[in-house]
Order: C-alpha cells, then structure tokens, then sequence
C-alpha cells in the first residue's frame, strides 16, 4: 500500500521532487521505490524526461486500479472500527431533496420495528455518494442515475420520466411532448467536471446507437454552463440561458410561472437506486438494504394507485 501512495504522488504531481516534497521524504529513496515496483509487476509505468514524467498505459491502468484499492483499504479500516462498537451502526448517504426524503422515510419505517443496527444518515452532495461508499465513510446510499457502478453492488428502487423545463417564451414552450432531438442545439446546464456519460445523459444523447433517431446527430458538439444547484438550473432555463432535462419529481419541486415542463417521450428515464459495497457479507446491510427495497416498491405502488 505505501508503494502505491508513493506511486500515486508521483503520477498526481508529474515530478519525482514534487511528490517527494508532497509525502515528506527524500527523493531518491521515492525513485528506489517505484523502480522497485517497475521491476516487480515487469512494466515500466512512466516515461521519464528532464521535464518530469508521464504515464505509460500500463501506469495509466495501475492509477486507475490503485484508487479504488486505496479506498477499498481506507473503507475496511473505516466499517472494521465500527464494527467494533457496542452498538451496531450502519452510515447511510443521500444527495438533499428528493432522495434524502425518501431515505428519511425508509429508516424511520425501518427503525420502528428492528432494535438494530442504528441507521445514521449523512446528507452530501451531487456525486459524493458512491465516493463515500467506496471509502468507507458511508455503509449504503441512495443515488440517482447515472453513476459509476464500479465496485458497488445495486438494486433498483424506482424510476420515473423526465422533463424537459424551457422557459415560456421558448421556441418549443407550446408543444404537448417533445423528442430527444428537438434538443439539439440547446445549452444544457451540468454540474462541473461532469463526465461524458452525464452530458449525454443530460442532454438526452444516452440512447444514441444504430437505428437511433439521434444517430445522425452525434456530431454535434453538447453545448454546456456550468451549475452548483437546482435553484441555479431553473434559474438559467427561466432567463432563456439553458434547456433542462430533469426528473418529473425534480421539476415539480420548482414550480414557476415563467417556465413549462414537457413530456420528453424517447428520454432515457431517472432511475433511483440504492447501493452498497460489493461483495459485503454484512447481515445488518443486508437487511436494510431488502427493507429500503421492499418499502420503495410499497411508496411507488401507492403513488401509482394515487395517479389512476
């Protein structure tokens, strides 16, 4: 584990003498290190230069694999010291609005009739939560689509369509339903350093493949702004700055009068779901996890049975 902090340090500085400085020790036994690990896995895993040093693949492939390794260290440390309580506690996460009510909601059920564990919940930001599962800072979360799955086992607690939010003056303000493509063009609001998956998914180019109504269109560059919450997103739409296509339930949250929700029939829906360390063999998550599942299933079929 030191030799991939080590290795880690160099890879994030791009310099031997800067990731020395960063872990407090001198340089040449840091380049000892990683020629020793170079010499281990058969790879070399920089190109060294006089100006610094760049990853190879096979180093790009060993960063990649050395973050979720250090956090899957850092999580069991993490959940081993809570096992160790008196009293069994499980840290669950949710993003603020929708999801952290329904994750409100589902312990409290939960709590009325097990004695154990105890569920704490931790409120976090947009993609905070699968970090935290991974590092151990959180046992379960409640997350919205997408999100990177890697590592994390998952079960599916609901789905809904979504909308897209124009302004009332927009070009499109007074259709009854609109298409995927009929976004193209339109500046989507994301959160920064979204990644690819979650433009496309945003600006509803997910479902782009062969025979797709959009395929022709995968050219065209997704013109973005950048937004810290959804308060700002309805904001942006309202001025005429963006289009926003967002969960029903979201959009709903945020009624104005200077914008309009439409039906996007071909989007890709906003899946909710709840997830977990894989591979775990805890009883107590195992448990809250069938409850959480079983008690969304009941919520949505209510809701269903409200609708009609």
């Amino acid at each position: 584990m030191r030799e991939l902090r080590y290795f880690v340090a160099v890879a994030e500085h791009s310099t031997f003498s800067g990731a020395a400085a960063a872990l407090g020790m001198a340089q040449p036994p840091l380049s000892r290190a990683i020629r020793l690990l170079e010499r281990r896995l058969g790879v070399d895993l920089f190109v060294r230069s006089a100006q610094g040093v760049t990853l190879t693949d096979a180093g790009q492939t060993l960063l990649d694999e050395s973050f979720h390794a250090l956090a899957a260290i850092g999580a069991a440390a993490a959940r081993t010291r809570r096992a160790g309580l008196t009293q069994s506690t499980l840290i669950a996460t949710a993003k603020p609005g929708t999801a952290s009510g329904l994750l409100r909601r589902a312990v409290d059920a939960f709590t009325e009739t097990h004695r154990s564990p105890v569920v704490e919940i931790l409120v976090a930001g947009y993609r905070g939560q699968t970090s935290m599962v991974r590092d151990g800072r959180a046992d379960v979360a409640i997350v919205g689509s997408p999100f990177d799955s890697r590592g994390l086992a998952v079960e599916v607690l609901s789905e809904e369509p979504r909308v897209a939010v124009v302004a009332t003056d927009h070009r499109l303000a007074t259709r009854r339903d609109l298409r995927c493509r009929e976004l193209l063009g339109e500046t989507i609001p994301v959160f920064p350093d979204a990644t690819q998956d979650e433009r496309l998914y945003w600006s509803g180019r997910d479902r782009v493949g062969a025979g797709s109504p959009l395929e022709v269109a995968t050219s065209v560059e997704i013109s973005t702004t950048d937004v810290g919450d959804i308060t700002q997103v309805i904001e942006l739409v309202a001025l005429g700055h963006a289009v926003a296509l967002l969960p029903r339930s979201v959009a709903n949250a945020y009624p104005r009068a200077d914008v309009v929700h439409l039906p996007t029939v071909d989007a890709s829906p906003y899946v909710s779901s709840i997830v977990w360390p894989q591979g775990s063999r805890s009883r107590s998550l195992a448990e809250f996890v069938r409850f959480t599942v079983e008690f969304a299933g009941q919520e949505q079929a209510q809701l269903h049975r409200g609708a009609s």
